[in-house]
């Protein structure tokens, strides 16, 4: 009996909305994250704020010409891939006598 106390047309109305409501949300996400490539990509957008010239020359106060040197030479390393090089293995030792295994041991 409750079938047929149902009001369909109501129902119906219900579900088209709410499909209605996941395919806008969809829509939106696509759009933001297009937006959002965009701008990952180097792609120019057009800023909301002018943005003021960089100035032509900054002199460093404090570091001297050793410690300059020093952060262009790390700098210079890095760039040319001559930095640490890790063998890309992970060695784990299993301690098969730990006190946990002693304890879990006793316990059963």
């Amino acid at each position: 009996m409750i079938l047929l106390a149902t009001d369909w047309g109501q129902a119906w109305m219900m579900a088209g909305i709410s499909v209605a409501v996941v395919f806008l949300i969809l829509i939106l996400l696509v759009c933001v994250l297009s937006v959002f490539s965009m701008v990952a990509q180097g792609k120019k957008v057009k800023p909301a704020v002018a943005v003021a010239p960089a100035p032509k020359s900054v002199k460093s106060s404090g570091a001297s010409k050793a410690d300059e040197a020093a952060v262009a030479m790390a700098v210079y390393l890095y760039m040319n891939g001559r930095h640490d090089e890790e063998s890309g293995r992970l060695t784990i030792h299993v301690n098969e006598h730990s006190l946990w295994h002693e304890e879990l041991n006793d316990r059963l």
